[in-house]
């Protein structure tokens, strides 16, 4: 068996490193393709080897451009290779235009699709990669996805629930992983390293980087309120290249840099800033990632923006959508540094991603697929079988499994009567409302 990984930004990189390493543990053909989409120290080789995996096969060094063109260049390179290596199947990992184009080549070159953290949904179509998470999720043969509350995203759009495995989130082996890699090095980065960090009180870390906020001076400028008022945290934020320059234009960098309180530095790496979230009293962030790493550190995270794709972190009650309400802010900051038991319940919120296993689950999976020949993606033979969408109130002692035999049925959607359950093989569905296809014999 050959397993082909598409990667092309860091969090990719990252999120996937657990699944590269576990399949070199058992010993499977591992085939890597860098798209080459973003280059700087953190993308070259020496990340991988940071990271103690093995480094790309192929680099097809698209550079940067707009969406069409990036997108395009990386389909060009990615059938090359795809059609060289000939994997039986295609990992791809969350919602970037490496993860569109990746998905998009194998599916027409009939090689099966693996979608890494396959399900969630912002809702929010002017963001390209619920675009592009969705197209991904129209080609894939399997999905490796986080939570129950991603798998009824998909159920709901009416993928089988055969194919759909609830894994939890490489995110969550990614940070026990690298966090060990982390702490063997210590902090690299000068500007990190000469703050002091290990004797620093109420560590803010802040990440800012959406356009829809540092485009918009009225966002900057509620949130900057915020921080000014926030003067018991020591607030440090690595600041991108262009979220400085927007400040600078609106005005408002040298205001903020001059806070004494707030510890402007430039990008650090990940390694780095891993270790950085983990020392930190609060997260304030639009990051999606690290709203997922945030509450797999056991850190209160405060999120800049108004949805999530991740919400179960919310749920869980390790993450808190402010906005950019400067009132928001602070009087969830405030409560999270003064009112212990406020913060000690974000602190212990359960995590909704699992509990580091994500990577072996989803290699194990693969195999299976692959050992009873379900990877293998031909045209059928068989005439299509016709099947009626049904409802029904289930009064019968049986389970979804017995349900589906009895009935030659295929169970979408469970309703337990407070809330939509994961339809798994033996769950007893008694006195519950289940949507399914019931076909013809």
């Amino acid at each position: 068996m050959k397993i082909a990984v598409v990667l092309g930004t860091r969090p990719e990189i990252i999120k996937m490193a657990p699944i590269i390493d576990e399949t070199v543990k058992q010993g499977i053909d591992l085939t890597l393709i860098h798209t080459g989409q973003h280059y700087d120290k953190e993308m070259s080789d020496n990340f991988f080897r940071d990271l103690e995996i093995p480094a790309p096969d192929y680099n097809i060094q698209v550079g940067s451009g707009s969406h069409g063109k990036q997108t395009g260049l990386m389909m060009k390179g990615i059938e090359e290779v795809l059609i060289d290596e000939k994997p039986d199947i295609v990992l791809v990992q969350g919602d970037t235009n490496a993860v569109l184009a990746g998905a998009l080549v194998a599916s027409k070159l009939h090689i099966a699709v693996g979608h890494v953290e396959a399900g969630l949904r912002s809702f929010d179509m002017t963001m390209p990669e619920e675009i592009n998470r969705r197209a991904c999720d129209v080609t894939s043969t399997m999905y490796f996805i986080p939570t129950e509350e991603s798998a009824i995203n998909l159920l709901a759009e009416g993928y089988s629930r055969k194919n759909l495995f609830i894994t939890g989130n490489t995110v969550v082996d990614a940070c026990f992983r690298h966090l060990e890699i982390a702490k063997k090095r210590g902090f690299e980065e000068e500007s990190l390293a000469s703050l002091d960090i290990d004797n620093m009180d109420n560590i803010l870390t802040l990440t800012m980087h959406r356009a829809e906020n540092v485009d918009d001076k009225n966002r900057v400028l509620n949130i900057i309120g915020a921080l000014k008022e926030l003067k018991e945290m020591n607030i440090i934020f690595p600041i991108h290249p262009r979220t400085k320059k927007t400040l600078q234009d609106f005005g408002l960098f040298d205001e903020l840099n001059d806070l004494s309180h707030v510890h402007i530095i430039k990008p650090v790496g990940y390694l780095d800033f891993l270790q950085l979230t983990s020392k930190s009293t609060l997260i304030l962030t639009d990051s999606g990632g690290l709203q997922e790493e945030a509450i797999t550190l056991d850190v209160p995270a405060l999120t800049l923006r108004y949805n999530t794709e991740r919400p179960e972190t919310v749920t869980a009650g390790g993450n808190i959508l402010v906005g950019s309400d400067k009132e928001v802010i602070l009087e969830n900051a405030k409560k999270i540094l003064n009112d212990k038991d406020f913060a000690d319940k974000m602190r212990n919120a359960p995590n909704p991603y699992g509990q580091g296993d994500s990577a072996k689950l989803t290699v194990d999976a693969i195999k299976d697929y692959y050992e009873k020949g379900l990877l293998n993606i031909e045209a059928p033979e068989d005439i299509m079988t016709s099947f009626k969408r049904k409802m029904a109130s289930i009064e019968d002692d049986v389970t979804v499994k017995d349900f589906e035999e009895k009935n030659n049925a295929l169970i979408h959607l469970v309703f337990d009567g407070e809330k939509m359950r994961f339809p798994v093989d033996d769950l007893n569905i008694k006195e519950m409302c289940v949507t399914y296809d019931e076909y013809q014999r």
